[in-house]
């Protein structure tokens, strides 16, 4: 559902974002109405609040729970969250301290303060807070409230293959989209993950129509955005989304790590003993060739496998084949890994990068069935 009855302001229907798209099954009500918030009153990250379009700028519309783009209009109302966002091509955003004005600096539907942008970027839409979203004792409503229920341990957990990048549009989603058509070719039921960024719906249902059994991301586990969040709380949306994803019966998981390797919580991330333990593979995405070096080095130095290299630099050939001829690692297209032989090549890759820093992987995977796939199969 994308709209919800709310007394807001105006008695419009409220447009629910993608972010808070679980609020709709859960009982709320609208807080008090914002003049009679103390002027001290500070927004919590993930805090559910309504708001009313003020202007709109850069992002003309709002990311609903259906993954429909909703064209914004001055005056209408939106359920939003409040969150930060960290996009170097986009918006740097924050929390604000109060509960005056502030902007949409995600079209998924996150509320923040914009404290700086692309110079690419337009002017962002502008929001004025009504009031914020209450359960039925009066408390704020939080996305900490409105997570997927805790799942016990997997007795099996599934293989998993990170796609990890140099940065923000990197190619990381399409190949990533494109791993997760090529296993399903295979025969394999593959669970897709976004565990770090903003809250959007585009890449999940990027997942969802390549053909994954199930697709979750960090909103899903009670937050609008990884920005700035403690190792421990990424760890944990990255355990979390490993335990649902296994919960259906997935024998792979694709796991996207949004922005590139210097981003603070992808940095926190890879150098986990954690995170080293749970990937089994990595593809990582780079705009140029020598990125895509620069990348393979600081994963191989951390001991996760890169079993190959693609993004944006490989729609030049040139780009690909100095990128081969330095790395010794497999380039390929983005396209290339909805092949079944390409993506089981990948999961079932024999040595790391480093051959020194893990024990090589199985040469084959086993299907639910039980048949064995391997990188030979038709």
């Amino acid at each position: 559902m994308d709209t919800v009855r709310f007394n807001g302001r105006n008695g419009r229907s409220a447009k629910v974002s993608y972010v808070t798209r679980r609020l709709t099954e859960f009982g709320f009500g609208v807080g008090i109405p914002l003049e009679t918030i103390a002027d001290d009153q500070r927004p919590g990250d993930g805090d559910l609040v309504l708001c009313r379009v003020a202007e709109v700028g850069q992002h003309p519309f709002l990311g609903m729970p259906s993954g429909r783009k909703s064209t914004l209009f001055v005056d209408d109302e939106v359920v939003v969250a409040y969150g930060g966002r960290y996009a170097p091509d986009q918006f740097e955003a924050e929390v604000p301290d109060n509960l005056g004005r502030c902007q949409l600096a995600a079209g998924g539907g996150v509320a923040a303060l914009v404290v700086s942008a692309h110079a690419k970027m337009g002017r962002p839409t502008v929001l004025e807070p009504v009031g914020l979203l209450t359960d039925a004792q009066g408390a704020v409503l939080n996305l900490r409230q409105l997570r997927r229920p805790a799942r016990p341990a997997p007795v099996r957990r599934p293989r998993a293959i990170a796609v990890l990048g140099t940065s923000m549009n990197a190619g990381k989603t399409t190949v990533a989209a494109a791993m997760v058509r090529g296993l399903t070719n295979a025969g394999l039921r593959v669970g897709a993950a976004k565990v770090t960024g903003t809250g959007a719906p585009g890449d999940p249902m990027l997942y969802a129509d390549a053909g994954a059994v199930e697709v979750v991301d960090f909103t899903d586990f009670g937050y609008p955005s990884t920005y700035k969040l403690e190792r421990d709380a990424v760890l944990g949306v990255l355990r979390d989304a490993v335990t649902e994803l296994a919960a259906h019966d997935a024998d792979v998981v694709v796991i996207e790590v949004a922005d590139g390797l210097l981003q603070r919580e992808t940095a926190a991330l890879i150098e986990s003993p954690e995170f080293q333990e749970t990937v089994d593979s990595v593809v990582f995405a780079a705009v140029d060739s020598i990125g895509g070096l620069a990348g393979l080095r600081q994963l191989a130095e951390r001991n996760l496998p890169v079993r190959a290299l693609s993004g944006l630099f490989t729609a030049s050939p040139l780009a690909m084949a100095e990128a081969a001829a330095w790395s010794g690692v497999p380039v390929h297209r983005s396209a290339e890994f909805t092949s079944q032989l390409t993506a089981i090549a990948v999961l079932s890759a024999p040595l790391p990068v480093n051959p020194s820093a893990a024990e090589p992987l199985p040469a084959t995977v086993p299907s639910p069935a039980g048949r064995v796939l391997s990188d030979a199969v038709a």
